[in-house]
């Protein structure tokens, strides 16, 4: 199964990892998955750092590419059709990441893993939920 990480999910497997179920902890862990990270992920982290929202215990950008050399993480990079399917997509809320992060999932034929009711809640995407 290929899985795109929310921003939430990629920082709670590493940073609290009892924040993720079982079925979630077994699908990142399973050898025959292949875990995806939006661009639009790491840019999150830093955001959220920059508001004092995370707490790091090292710079936001040092941290990030430490967690990604870490984590068995392949670049869901943005494309056009991307950008095209973010207006698109039939989400109830306008968030600009999460718009993103279904458009990549929808776009890459990526299962997103997630625990946002909203996207888990959002019609034509394919979600594993961390509930």
């Amino acid at each position: 199964m290929n899985l795109l990480l929310d921003t939430h999910i990629f920082l709670w497997s590493v940073l609290a990892p009892s924040r993720l179920t079982a079925p979630v902890q077994a699908a990142l862990t399973a050898p025959d998955n292949t875990l995806w990270l939006s661009p639009i992920s790491v840019w999150e982290v830093l955001i959220l750092a920059e508001k004092g929202r995370i707490d790091l215990d090292t710079p936001p950008g040092a941290w990030v590419r430490t967690a990604l050399k870490q984590c068995p993480l392949r670049e869901a990079a943005l494309t056009h059709e991307i950008a095209l399917a973010s207006r698109t997509i039939q989400l109830p809320h306008n968030d600009p990441a999460d718009r993103f992060l279904a458009a990549t999932a929808t776009v890459r034929d990526l299962t997103l893993v997630t625990a946002d009711h909203r996207l888990i809640d959002a019609p034509d995407l394919t979600v594993l939920a961390n509930q």
